[in-house]
């Protein structure tokens, strides 16, 4: 047998206990596959470099799906994305500061806010055209070079205008959630952006649909221990939810 066979084998039953497990450590692997940390290490590498999974500190997760652009993740799963925007609002008070990242569940958040007096702050053209005719909510954004595939205003003009504020409220966006490798994300700039604001908040909620969790993109942006509240599905998997609980995340779920 061929060690090109071999390390396709390998490369193989990475991948299916990846998908039976939510994860691989590589110290497991090692032992169940009779080689050395090293060599599942490289085989881990190459599998990421090959858009497979995403390798994190002892193992790999699966890779965070990519929605493509924000057009096309608005619509996606629009009704799932409207309930955890039901739950994730009930988080907000009256007189609050809140800051708005891009993304489709945001949008979607955006839409659900209560009629109450608010100030928003946001990055996204979307989320700030959505809130337009509401008079009872200032709205602040942050501009600069627009990415169109985040749907967001990113660089050094976006940071410098929310250098200074501090929101009660951050809800951010995420491509990945998992306990272990916290919030991630797909693109440097946005991953930047995103740490800079969530530092400056009082509380970072994180709303994700049930594809995201367990999973992780290539640029962190959030240690999960940073996180406040996380906004998952009805039908979340009960062991990222305990995962998340024991490192003092508060888990709301939305409706079935």
């Amino acid at each position: 047998m061929s060690a090109t066979l071999l390390l396709k084998q390998r490369h193989a039953l990475i991948q299916q206990q990846l998908h039976a497990d939510g994860r691989v450590l590589a110290l497991d692997l090692a032992r169940q596959l009779d080689v050395s940390e090293d060599t599942i290490r490289r085989d881990l590498r190459e599998m990421a470099a090959a858009g497979l999974c995403q390798r994190v500190y002892g193992g790999a997760l699966p890779l965070a799906p990519d929605g493509g652009t924000l057009t096309q993740r608005k619509q996606e799963a629009p009704e799932r994305k409207a309930r955890l925007a039901q739950a994730a609002v009930s988080l907000v008070r009256a007189g609050q500061v809140l800051f708005l990242d891009a993304g489709s569940t945001n949008l979607a958040i955006a839409s659900a806010l209560p009629e109450l007096a608010l100030t928003v702050i946001t990055n996204a053209p979307a989320i700030a055209m959505a809130l337009m005719e509401r008079p009872e909510i200032e709205l602040i954004m942050a501009g600069g070079r627009v990415d169109r595939r985040a749907g967001a205003s990113l660089g050094p003009q976006a940071l410098r205008t929310v250098e200074r504020m501090h929101p009660d409220l951050c809800f951010l966006g995420a491509c990945g959630a998992d306990a272990d490798a916290g919030v991630t994300a797909f693109n440097y700039d946005e991953a930047e952006f995103k740490r800079s604001i969530a530092g400056a908040s009082k509380a970072v909620v994180v709303a994700v649909t049930s594809d995201k969790l367990g999973t992780a993109a290539p640029f962190g942006v959030l240690a999960t221990g940073l996180l406040q509240h996380l906004v998952l599905e009805a039908d979340a998997d009960a062991a990222h939810v305990a995962a998340f609980e024991r490192l003092g995340v508060q888990v709301l779920r939305a409706r079935a």
